[in-house]
């Protein structure tokens, strides 16, 4: 069941001028795994974070480092999530988050599902079957 949804989008030329202003704000905002991107990934990653407060309910124990934006094997984008932020999904039942990015004409975006109920299952291994 969904629990919670969230959007976010991070305007590219402003999310880059801050980081301009403040050197600092990557270490603030992103774990140490995020912050070799590009600018146009840490806005999205930006907007990724802000996407999972929402769903989330919006929370004041979360933290930044707290939520780290992953890929899997396949490069499909999701959350690390540690901390208060852990506990926070845990307490609400939370067993996925589905995560989407996108970046384009000066625009970061994010979109944030999160679901209760049962944790998804691994997928069945493959081989061959020798009888």
């Amino acid at each position: 069941m969904i629990v919670g949804i969230g959007v976010d989008v991070v305007d590219l030329a402003r999310f880059e001028r801050a980081i301009a202003r403040t050197p600092r704000l990557p270490e603030r905002l992103f774990a140490e795994s995020e912050r070799s991107k590009p600018v146009h990934s840490l806005a999205a990653r930006f907007a990724a974070k802000e996407a999972l407060i929402k769903a989330l309910g919006g929370p004041a124990t979360l933290r930044w480092h707290d939520m780290e934006v992953v890929n899997d094997e396949d490069g499909n984008p999701g959350f690390a999530l540690h901390g208060a932020t852990a506990a926070e999904a845990a307490a609400r039942g939370i067993t996925r988050i589905h995560l989407s990015m996108s970046h384009d004409a000066g625009i970061a975006t994010a979109f944030v599902i999160a679901e209760s109920g049962p944790a998804t299952p691994a997928p069945p291994e493959t081989g061959t079957d020798e009888t």
